[in-house]
């Protein structure tokens, strides 16, 4: 007999969540007043900014097309302050980072239900109430490009596009269908816009339905509700294969705008799934910890172990082979990239700790079987790759934005505890208004009886 269990919400949590809450608004506005006072700048930003344009002028003398500050990623639209576009970088990074871990949360429920997992049964509410966020994150998307869009999208500035422009960029012009299809060039960004308002609802709209055949199933019992769920899974897959790769390149690549990757979508991907497998792994602990998921055992903790091992190695795998690819091509307008990430503050320490928190550690660390089943050492793995590939996400993003200006300070680290305790804050709430536990589920029993 499956017990019913309910996860309430306890005001000792609330409390946890709120001081952590706190404490990150207090770290935000001592990072702003800081930021204001030293005025945003690090030394060295004008010197490696020369460095990125010598970098793409070398190409002009070879392959003989005309060089502009814009391919070196020097931006002549100076736009707000740089403490004011640390802000909006830092908004848009951690809406990023965590808008990937709701949609991962659906992503993982929609897996389970493609390949008949039955070893799942009893954790799949957990990632089913991580897909609360994704109307959240949807919102704030829309809020913060419309609030920040010069300051973080160079091709937002419609000068770029008219040949009488002493700032016309020809490659951005031949790109701006893109971006402006179904309106003029550099103008209103109709076809961009449409595609986040159609990802972020076409996600919500399928975490909804899943949810509803899954919470139906509690009621009813009986099989035809997984067989439904397992057909909008199948549906929502294929939207997602698609969505997941072009909102990577809309919503980051797309702020370097001349540099492309053909594997950035996967690479977003990689990033975002290892995450959301830590964020869910890094649950399932604490709820067992606190006397919950009484059916989850040592063996669902392998397999949540073995997840976080292999996708972290995956990610490494889309990591290395994205950067030898431009490493040996030595292609100047691709190199720039990675030069002003590998070579210069406040980057350089960023992209190679990056490496060591999100590949060597967790590679050392779950090697063994025995580490993926003891849920103390998960409870140390499972923080590290979270914070490693928000540092991922940080060196995708900020440089491109900020140039030499960035800076990982106060200010960045009280906007992430922001996001986090409200993010867990709508997951908690989200999974206290469910049973924790699917007792219908027709795998059930296979969950159970699994040992590995």
């Amino acid at each position: 007999m499956i017990a019913d269990e309910q996860y309430i919400f306890k005001p000792e949590s609330k409390r946890k969540i709120s001081i952590v809450l706190g404490v990150g608004i207090l770290l935000f506005v001592l990072g702003i007043i800081m930021a204001k006072s030293s005025g945003g700048h690090h030394e060295g930003g004008h010197a490696a900014t020369e460095i990125s344009k010598t970098l793409v002028a070398s190409t002009d003398q070879e392959g003989g097309h005309e060089a502009t500050a814009h391919e070196a990623g020097a931006s002549e639209h100076h736009g707000s302050a740089p403490w004011v576009k640390r802000i909006y970088t830092s908004l848009w990074h951690n809406n990023i980072f965590f808008a990937g871990i709701g949609i991962i949360g659906l992503f993982f429920v929609a897996i389970q239900y493609a390949a008949q997992a039955g070893w799942s049964a009893p954790i799949k509410r957990i990632p089913l109430a991580m897909g609360q966020w994704i109307p959240f994150a949807g919102i704030l998307m829309l809020l913060i490009w419309f609030v920040a869009k010069g300051d973080l999208f160079h091709w937002t500035h419609h000068d770029l596009y008219d040949p009488a422009s002493a700032d016309y960029d020809k490659i951005l012009d031949q790109k701006s269908v893109y971006f402006f299809w179904l309106g003029s060039k550099g103008g209103f960004p109709t076809f961009y816009i449409l595609r986040m308002v159609a990802f972020f609802s076409l996600w919500y709209w399928f975490y909804t339905l899943i949810k509803k055949q899954m919470l139906a199933e509690d009621l009813n019992g009986g099989t035809q509700y997984w067989y439904s769920a397992r057909k909008l899974s199948a549906y929502f897959l294929v939207i997602f294969a698609v969505s997941s790769s072009v909102s990577a390149w809309d919503w980051v690549m797309s702020i370097d705008p001349h540099w492309f990757s053909t594997m950035f979508g996967w690479y977003v991907f990689a990033s975002w799934w290892v995450t959301g497998l830590a964020v869910i792994t890094l649950i399932v602990i604490n709820l067992k910890s606190a006397g919950y998921l009484k059916m989850v055992t040592a063996n669902h903790l392998h397999d949540l172990g073995k997840f976080v091992f292999a996708f972290s190695v995956f990610w490494t795998y889309i990591w290395f082979s994205q950067f030898l690819l431009i490493y040996y091509a030595n292609i100047p307008e691709e190199t720039v990239y990675f030069i002003e990430r590998m070579k210069h503050a406040p980057y350089s320490w960023i992209f190679y700790t990056n490496l060591i928190l999100n590949f060597v550690l967790p590679f050392l660390l779950l090697m063994t079987r025995d580490a993926k089943r003891h849920a103390s050492m998960l409870k140390v793995v499972c923080p590290i790759v979270i914070a490693g590939h928000w540092f991922d996400f940080y060196n995708m993003i900020t440089p491109g934005v900020m140039q030499y200006n960035g800076g990982v300070g106060l200010l960045e680290i009280g906007l992430a505890l922001i996001f986090a305790a409200v993010f867990v804050w709508v997951v908690l709430s989200a999974l206290s208004k469910v049973p924790l536990v699917a007792k219908n589920h027709p795998m059930m029993e296979e969950s159970l009886n699994h040992h590995i």
